[in-house]
């Protein structure tokens, strides 16, 4: 769980990681390659210069007279070539490495096939020591990186007399493979790529991000600006397609408020003349029952053509005091207000006002005594209408804010008016780009909470 907090959640995100992963392994399988062949070729490189330096002492050796061989000999003796003359050699057996073969066959082609020993200490090349130190010491340090890096060669050749030369010389070997003037291309590689991948990847993805926006408005309002259709091939398509959409939407929405409001026109005048035959009955009991079933009718007519042009949704946003309307709410409907005494909002007061309204006028009318708590935080305020009545049930908690649905099942206006209460305060809030939940309270009641950001 800790690794996947760490992993990075956007496409953006994944992208720079996968690029600048793959360029570190590749560069690391790179480098492993590169300092296995090194090793290998500095190493063979060390052995045939330390071939050459002891072939050419032989040959000086087999050229000196042999009287004068020793001092000859303590004159090349120096800490990166020790020379020891004996009767009999220092080495006991040919080294068996690719390394010490190699030296000596290298020898044995310089010296004609002379008689000669090579063996390889494994081990940086020591710091200078007796002679017969160097001998007898068997040195052995552990790899690193798994390369084992041969540094002291050991050389017995026979010359032409019967005697000995013997040799300890360190293998030359050049520093580690790691070092500043590596590393700083290295790093300087894995930062410029970086940079490039994070600007082409925030490039590639930037339309993700509009298209996520452009998606956000539309959900709020289907009537907001169009995408720029712009860019790459595929991003001019899904663009364009993206605004045919929302330019249907725009299309349906319209035509289905023009029907509405074409049949509330129609509707008008039958029930218009029905409430004027209506005044003709004789029986006052009837005529009433008549004349109150006309007004409903006016009533559900115009509610539901206010809910389909959705008026809230076309007026402009603009700064208002959200604590001022909840405070002038709740002395209206003689609730008891808590929270600050101003709060700066963008919003459309009037749908707003709606909104508020139509929450504090169920509370007030199922749920007896409530109050309003309004808390702000950093991006968004929170508005709770509290009642004490007796709640809802739990399954009708999200139904009830779907058009024409009541718990209270009958259409009398006295219980309630037509449904439509909620889900126009709920399209409000979400046209503002919060939301409204409705949750029953443990120790009963209901509680209405209604989300609102601070800013459009």
């Amino acid at each position: 769980m800790t690794l996947r907090r760490l992993l990075p959640d956007s496409i953006a995100g994944w992208t720079m990681l996968v690029l600048v992963a793959g360029l570190i392994l590749a560069q690391f399988v790179g480098f492993l390659f590169y300092t296995g062949h090194r090793m290998e070729t500095l190493t063979a490189l060390g052995g045939r210069q330390a071939a050459d330096r002891v072939a050419g002492v032989v040959h000086l050796a087999e050229e000196t007279p042999r009287q004068n061989r020793r001092e000859v000999l303590r004159s090349l003796d120096m800490p990166g070539l020790r020379i020891v003359w004996t009767q009999v050699p220092r080495l006991r057996r040919q080294g068996e490495d690719s390394l010490s073969r190699m030296v000596a066959a290298t020898l044995s082609e310089r010296l004609d096939d002379r008689r000669l020993l090579v063996s390889v200490l494994e081990g940086p090349p020591p710091p200078p020591q007796p002679l017969d130190q160097a001998w007898t010491q068997e040195r052995h340090h552990r790899p690193w990186h798994g390369v084992s890096a041969p540094g002291l060669i050991r050389i017995s050749v026979q010359l032409s007399d019967g005697s000995w030369l013997n040799f300890v010389a360190p293998i030359d070997l050049d520093q580690g493979a790691i070092r500043p003037r590596f590393a700083g291309p290295f790093l300087l590689v894995v930062l410029v790529v970086a940079g490039f991948s994070l600007w082409a990847v925030s490039r590639a993805t930037r339309p993700l991000a509009r298209f996520a926006a452009a998606a956000e408005r539309l959900g709020v309002d289907v009537a907001a600006p169009p995408l720029p259709e712009s860019g790459p091939r595929e991003v001019r398509r899904a663009a364009h397609a993206f605004n045919e959409m929302q330019t249907r939407l725009r299309r349906y929405i319209d035509d289905r408020t023009q029907m509405l409001a074409a049949i509330s026109h129609d509707l008008r005048t039958p029930i218009t003349r029905l409430r004027l035959r209506a005044e003709f009955v004789d029986d006052d009991e009837q005529r009433t029952k008549m004349l109150a079933d006309l007004a409903e009718m006016e009533a559900m007519i115009a509610a539901t053509l206010a809910f389909a042009r959705d008026d809230a949704a076309t007026e402009a946003r603009e700064p208002i005091d959200l604590a001022a309307l909840c405070q002038g709410l709740a002395e209206d409907f003689a609730m008891d207000y808590d929270g600050p005494e101003t709060l700066a909002a963008e919003a459309r007061p009037l749908g707003l006002k709606r909104a508020l309204t139509n929450l504090m006028d169920n509370a007030r009318k199922y749920g007896g005594d409530a109050r309003i708590v309004l808390t702000a935080g950093k991006a968004e305020a929170v508005v709770e209408i509290i009642d004490s009545g007796p709640g809802i049930p739990p399954e009708e908690l999200d139904r009830v804010f779907a058009p024409f649905h009541r718990v209270e099942r009958s259409r009398s206006r006295e219980t309630g008016g037509v449904g439509l209460g909620l889900s126009v305060a709920r399209n409000i809030l979400r046209a503002h780009g919060g939301d409204i939940t409705l949750s029953n309270r443990p120790e009963g009641g209901l509680k209405a909470t209604m989300v609102l950001p601070l800013a459009g």
